[in-house]
């Protein structure tokens, strides 16, 4: 992608139902690292999350509470902003499945479902969990507790029989498994696609995109004769009954960016470039949804990655439903925003699930934070008043931290490519770790005590130590910003050097131009030196895990 160019980026947008938890909010933290990166780079960027707020479920729960549904959405909603606030997460826009342009482009993709030939009335009859929504067959389980939702198994199912609109998602089972065929590559990682294909192979089952009776949901726009059900007043005529809730979900990733009201703006941002997703979605991201876009005439995502799940101790899927997650909140006082948004992309793999404790959250924090880039950072800032009364030297070529860098540089931006965050996040804490061995050989300590005796080539090896160290945490903290927003600009103010970015990665150069090494200005001086990342005790955190019984 050239500089300049578009970028286009979503999660899955959360379900409204209660408060976030960290496993919620993994995926919008790794692809808030994603977006920044592309404005750095000079791209023009649109990130977008959200909540999915029409369900049976929301409209039990309100009822439980004696709330109005909007009011009770309206309250979680605040929830997750709050939560996302407090993680440094800027999206370009957060939507709610409320929003009034919303209905438009539901109402836009039912009109050409339907001009397609593609949706006809029928009965269902069969399980549906007020947490998923219709479940087929193959995603039921029987074991001791009854029949249950894979997904949701402590949800009790209900025994549904509706006349419904229904999607004829298997006329496209050929057409499916064909794109499959010729974009080997657009669902990641690899055994994630291939668990789509083998799903394909037990043959696609047309699927509900209608619900009679709950009234809290978009109004379907089509009666069962196929006129309008708009009434004169222009309110929706309830016997039609409202708009599945995953057909409703999945046109968002349209409603942001224009469609079908302003088609200049869909036509710069659309298709996106990547849908970021639970693996627990796939099936609905990576077969319901580009039938959907295929029957509405429009182009497919370019690329759907599914990451993993955090996986508390005892092997569970953290979830709201088991009670056993960790508060969003209490994780940002615990370490800050910047250090829960490193500790948890580094500590969990981008492309897989991973087992996930308090004290290895700490640990991981302490290790790589306090201890490796804050102690270089303070301690190369320190030396640098202390011995060089605050001037900054330049750094030099073909020294060992430029090769190390050289390396780390060459293999970043292909992580950052290839979503793994984890291992882009590895390959600039490997040249940390070069930069705290340099110090200890080259000991400037020793050289400014010998310089102090008057070694006029301790006194210049001294300087190009410094200025290359210098240097080091200049491209360290530039590069992790995307990670840590708000380091980044901290560090520069210690190095002395401009950052040049607003709060949400945009307005400055490409970033790549400013990670060559020697390319910081040299001269000018430090500020003061003082501690990022102060270290953590275990015993002092407060573990945000709530009981089961919370």
């Amino acid at each position: 992608m050239e500089d300049g160019g578009r970028y286009y980026i979503t999660t899955s947008i959360a379900y409204a139902n209660s408060r976030p938890g960290l496993h919620t909010l993994y995926e919008v933290i790794g692809a808030d690292v994603i977006a920044r990166w592309h404005r750095m780079l000079g791209h023009d960027t649109f990130f977008l999350t959200g909540t999915d707020e029409y369900s049976v479920n929301i409209a039990q729960t309100a009822a439980e509470q004696g709330k109005d549904p909007k009011v009770f959405v309206d309250e979680m909603v605040e929830l997750f902003r709050t939560a996302e606030d407090a993680l440094g997460i800027a999206p370009d826009r957060f939507i709610r499945t409320t929003d009034p342009d919303h209905q438009v482009a539901v109402h836009e993709m039912i009109r050409r479902a339907y001009a397609s030939g593609d949706l006809y009335r029928g009965d269902y009859e069969g399980w549906y969990c007020p947490s998923e929504g219709f479940v087929p067959a193959s995603q039921l389980v029987e074991d001791s507790n009854g029949t249950h939702c894979a997904q949701h198994p402590s949800t009790p199912l209900q025994w549904l029989s509706e006349r419904n609109w229904f999607f004829r998602l298997s006329a496209y089972q050929e057409r499916l498994e064909r794109y499959y065929a010729e974009h080997r590559h657009w669902v990641q990682p690899e055994y994630r696609k291939n668990e789509m294909l083998g799903f394909m192979r037990t043959g696609l089952e047309d699927f509900s995109v209608s619900r009679e009776g709950a009234p809290w949901g978009l109004p379907f726009p089509i009666r069962e004769d196929g006129s309008s059900a708009q009434l004169p007043d222009g309110s929706w005529d309830p016997a039609a009954g409202t708009v599945y809730v995953w057909f409703d979900a999945l046109t968002n990733y349209l409603t942001a960016v224009g469609f079908p009201d302003d088609p200049e703006r869909f036509g710069r941002y659309w298709p996106v470039d990547v849908h970021v997703i639970g693996k627990d979605i796939n099936r609905q991201h990576s077969i319901i949804w580009p039938a959907m876009l295929m029957s509405a005439g429009l182009p497919l995502p370019k690329l759907v990655w599914v990451h993993g799940f955090l996986i508390a101790q005892g092997g569970e899927r953290m979830s709201k439903s088991r009670g056993n997650f960790m508060e969003p909140l209490d994780f940002v006082r615990a370490f800050g925003q910047d250090g829960a948004r490193y500790t948890v992309l580094r500590e969990v793999p981008f492309d897989r699930d991973s087992d996930v404790t308090w004290d290895g959250f700490v640990r991981r924090y302490n290790a790589d934070l306090a201890n490796d880039f804050g102690n270089l950072l303070n301690r190369t800032v320190s030396m640098t008043g202390r011995y060089l009364d605050g001037e900054r030297p330049a750094a030099t070529h073909g020294t060992t931290l430029d090769l190390a860098w050289s390396e780390a540089l060459e293999r970043l931006p292909k992580r950052m490519g290839s979503y793994l965050l984890h291992d882009a996040l590895a390959a600039l804490w490997a040249f940390v770790a070069a930069a705290n061995r340099y110090v200890d050989a080259a000991q400037p300590w020793a050289l400014a005590k010998a310089a102090g005796s008057g070694d006029a080539d301790a006194k210049g090896r001294l300087r190009e130590v410094l200025g290359d160290l210098l240097e080091a945490c200049r491209l360290v903290s530039l590069a992790a910003t995307p990670f840590m927003p708000g380091t980044g600009r901290r560090a520069a103010i210690q190095l002395g050097v401009e950052f040049p970015y607003k709060p949400d990665g945009n307005g400055g150069p490409p970033l790549l131009g400013l990670l060559r090494w020697g390319s910081g200005s040299p001269g000018g001086r430090v500020g003061t030196a003082e501690p990022l990342f102060p270290r953590l005790e275990t015993e002092e955190a407060v573990d945000p895990v709530p009981s089961r019984s919370s």
